[in-house]
């Protein structure tokens, strides 16, 4: 096949979705790859490290529409790219299909093969570690006297007591932020629904940690003497409800921090906006908020290189057996196709848009054949179902 690497255009992104390493490994298997020039710059890939690998290089994102039977970025599909993407083209991405109808229906209209990457990760994102690794970070910046926040230094100082930091949601995310924080001599609560997560964590931090369910009335309680605060709850989207209300961010001393990792229009937090690496901070209700959406693109090499190598086998295996072989052997890739030839496949995307949807193995013709399992993406279901 003939693979496409494209240069993301996102305001903000800096990443590449294959480094040089993985255009030698696809070469390697009898594809011609072509690399958008610049792709792989901010993330400290030169042009000339994709040409040695064995790569094509090309100036337009067009070139590689026109002529790529297999195309893959970071990000989502720009309003720009809509118009270049071909029918039956396989595109792999970060899609995030259910909070963006436009761009589903341009996957749609121009009856591509979508895959939307967010989905296929069996041991969760690289993106997810870097996100909760970086924001914890982000977040102790945001404290700094000089950046609005109250000015406590994260472990103490003689005679100054360290920051008590609450993390919502013990899952990559939480896990990644947790490992940083905790290093740095933080006093940390996590706040989970899973009782059984959280006994591991205090078992693998030797019970140097809290741990509480994350319920409302819980998280009320300890805000008023919490320093900052971590959201990385995956929050089900359509719901109405707010995990941590505004009333509960008043609660908060002026210049603690709040970090919304998960980064949800209608999420776990009421006083979230987006925010970007050029104007990250806001004030609210006297809480200094870091609300950047993509907080990995600020470390572009390290997550460039981890993602890249957690998405190689999914390109692969797409590239050298077909979309249907290659779903059938992987339960996450399954679940992750988005589109398939004009027909919706992905069922959260279905509930929150009202569109039919068709399951991935029907679709493909392989719901009787020995699937490998995977959990659904999220718990969101639908049975608005499309009847071939």
């Amino acid at each position: 096949m003939k693979v496409g690497i494209l240069k993301d255009i996102k305001v903000g992104e800096n990443r590449v979705i294959a480094t040089p390493v993985e255009i030698s490994s696809l070469t390697a298997d009898g594809h011609e790859v072509l690399v958008q020039k610049g792709a792989g710059a901010r993330a400290g890939f030169p042009d000339e490290k994709y040409a040695l690998a064995g790569a094509k290089l090309v100036d337009t994102a067009k070139e590689i529409y026109d002529t790529c039977d297999f195309v893959a970025k970071v990000k989502e599909f720009e309003p720009s790219e809509y118009d270049m993407l071909r029918e039956d083209q396989i595109v792999f991405t970060c899609i995030h299909p259910a909070a963006h109808p436009e761009e589903v229906q341009a996957l749609l209209d121009k009856k591509v093969i979508a895959f939307t990457a967010e989905d296929s990760h069996r041991y969760g994102s690289p993106n997810c570690e870097a996100a909760g690794k970086q924001g914890a970070l982000m977040g102790l910046e945001s404290m700094l006297t000089i950046n609005g926040g109250k000015g406590k230094f994260v472990s103490g100082l003689g005679a100054a007591p360290g920051m008590k930091v609450l993390i919502l949601g013990g899952g990559t995310v939480g896990q990644a932020a947790l490992s940083v924080l905790h290093a740095l001599g933080a006093w940390v609560t996590v706040a989970d629904i899973n009782i059984g997560l959280l006994r591991t964590l205090q078992s693998q931090y030797n019970q140097t940690i809290n741990t509480m369910i994350s319920s409302r009335e819980n998280i009320a309680a300890v805000l008023p003497e919490t320093d900052m605060i971590l959201n990385c709850v995956k929050w089900p989207k359509g719901n109405k409800e707010y995990l941590v209300t505004r009333e509960m961010i008043r609660t908060m001393e002026p210049g603690s921090v709040l970090v919304d990792i998960s980064n949800d229009e209608q999420g776990a937090i009421e006083t979230f906006h987006e925010t970007t690496h050029e104007n990250p901070r806001y004030v609210e209700e006297g809480v200094v908020h870091y609300c950047v959406s993509n907080i990995p693109g600020a470390i572009a090499n390290s997550t460039s290189v981890a993602y890249a190598a957690s998405v190689l086998p999914h390109f692969r295996s797409i590239l050298n057996n077909g979309v249907a072989k290659a779903c059938e052997r992987d339960g996450f890739l399954r679940r992750s196709l988005t589109t398939y030839k004009g027909y919706l496949t992905h069922e959260e995307t279905s509930a929150l848009q009202n569109r039919p949807w068709i399951r991935p193995e029907d679709i493909l013709g392989i719901a009787d054949r020995q699937l490998d399992p995977a959990p659904p993406a999220t718990v969101t279901r639908s049975e608005n179902y499309i009847k071939l």
